[in-house]
């Protein structure tokens, strides 16, 4: 008789330079399906077949957290290389060159263009807190399957302008349109949290997933 065999879950490091709400997106990935290593340790990263990047809080100080751990190089390196990448909340926006949050101090630069800040208004409380809906714009392995219909849950004062080399992710509007996930090549990001976006989230990690052992 044969049988099938059982597919191991795919590992991903969790990246955990102090800057990042990391147990409870390890949780999430978790329950997404990936085996998920979480390490404070930037000569881990050489060796890891993808990379999950969380942050929160101010650009300038999840940078210099991110510089301090001695993640600059070594993410670097294996984003350049190919190495799947996930980034999320400030995670997505240190892709990026920079932030008005922090002007002159330099992000990862693997994606060009800046990360803006949303203007208040009356009708308009910034930082966006809830639940915003996501327009799919190309084809982001992400966002397959997801529907028209799809709505995730935001926190953040800061976002990444329709106006960078990405074509392909989820565009959602705030006063000003903004890329709140994004694909291009082996990087992939998400504004909002995906741990906290029910189904919706789940269903992103799970692309993710997809992306790292693809049927």
């Amino acid at each position: 008789m044969s049988t099938t065999p059982v597919r191991a879950a795919p590992e991903v490091l969790l990246l955990d330079y102090g800057a990042g709400n990391v147990r409870s997106a390890a949780r999430a990935l978790e329950r997404a399906g990936m085996a998920v290593r979480v390490t404070e340790s930037a000569a881990d990263v050489p060796h890891a077949p993808a990379l999950v990047v969380p942050g929160q809080g101010h650009f300038r100080q999840v940078m210099e957290a991110f510089e301090h751990g001695g993640f600059h190089g070594p993410v670097l390196d294996a984003a350049r290389a190919g190495v799947p990448l996930l980034g999320i909340c400030v995670g997505m926006q240190l892709l990026f060159g920079g932030s008005e949050e922090a002007p002159g101090v330099p992000g990862l630069g693997l994606i060009a263009g800046q990360v803006k800040k949303f203007a208040a208004a009356p009708e308009r409380k910034v930082p966006q807190m809830g639940w915003n809906a996501l327009e799919a714009r190309g084809d982001s392995p992400l966002l397959r399957g997801l529907g028209p219909d799809a709505y995730a849950y935001f926190v953040h004062s800061y976002y990444v302008p329709v106006d960078v080399p990405v074509t392909d992710g989820a565009v959602t509007d705030y006063g000003v349109p903004f890329w709140s996930a994004l694909s291009r090549g082996n990087l992939h990001a998400a504004q909002f949290h995906p741990e906290k976006s029910g189904a919706v989230g789940l269903a992103l990690l799970a692309n993710f997933r997809r992306e790292l052992a693809p049927a």
